[in-house]
């Protein structure tokens, strides 16, 4: 039997497909959300199904998940991210006992029992501050590609560190503005909004965590984030393999069940 997750986020849709029989996740995709969004999920299914060697009419389920599952109306059932990201890491890292999720517009912090379903979990999803939004934004003005922050984050080894003070995303970009115009350079501020952001979901995520920890989601893909959670946490936060793809992976095995 194959099955089908498709998260349809804020900023991304990613699609997975599932085969039960031989316990594998078979494929995965991914494309920029926009307003058809039914259309663009199903366009993206089939596509990754035909690379797949997969015939959509095989697929026996669906679930969707994320900020739009509600208006993927053809699935066979919606399913809360929550549960989804749950399933997609007990999946990929069953050792895992708690997850960090940052994705484009909502940072969650989501606690695990022994079996891999939710335990407790926490979420942003008020302000854009500690989310791939706000670090976009700040990659704006510092002319720098978020996936490719490496030599930006090298950089800053030698620098004074820099304390983003305002945690509403309005008023730090006018902070970074002006750090810019004072002559702070752009890698220090980069390290001080990695901070800032590690410092959103630390007091987000206050006692909920235990170790392992493991990080995904979108942002999870950004050099650095993972070493600015675990120095603001004190202790070990792991990026879980395709981040980018809990959720979507989560839904297609709940859809197998």
């Amino acid at each position: 039997m194959i099955t089908c997750g498709i998260d349809g986020g804020s900023r991304t849709i990613k699609v997975a497909l599932y085969d039960q029989a031989a316990g594998r996740i078979l494929a995965t995709g991914c494309r920029d959300q926009g307003l058809a969004q039914e259309r663009l999920a199903l366009d993206l299914r089939d596509t990754v199904a035909a690379e797949a060697g997969v015939d959509p009419a095989a697929i026996s389920a669906t679930v969707a998940t994320g900020y739009a599952r509600r208006l993927l109306r053809s699935a066979s059932r919606q399913v809360t991210e929550i549960t989804c990201h749950a399933a997609g890491v007990a999946h990929l890292l069953p050792q895992a006992a708690s997850i960090i999720e940052i994705g484009g517009q909502d940072a969650k912090a989501i606690a695990l029992d022994e079996g891999g379903r939710v335990r407790d979990f926490v979420m942003n999803d008020r302000c854009a501050a500690g989310t791939g939004r706000f670090l976009e934004l700040v990659a704006v003005h510092l002319e720098a590609d978020l996936s490719d922050l490496e030599p930006v984050l090298a950089a800053a080894a030698d620098l004074a560190p820099v304390t983003i003070s305002s945690m509403c995303v309005v008023f730090a970009e006018t902070e970074i503005v002006g750090l810019l115009a004072s002559g702070v350079p752009a890698p220090a501020i980069m390290v001080g909004v990695q901070r800032a952001v590690a410092e959103r979901v630390a007091a987000m995520a206050g006692r909920l965590l235990r170790d392992p920890v493991v990080l995904t989601g979108g942002v999870a893909l950004i050099p650095g984030m993972d070493r600015a959670l675990t120095d603001r946490l004190h202790r070990p936060v792991a990026c879980c393999p395709q981040a980018l793809y809990t959720g979507a992976i989560g839904a297609a095995l709940l859809a197998a069940a």
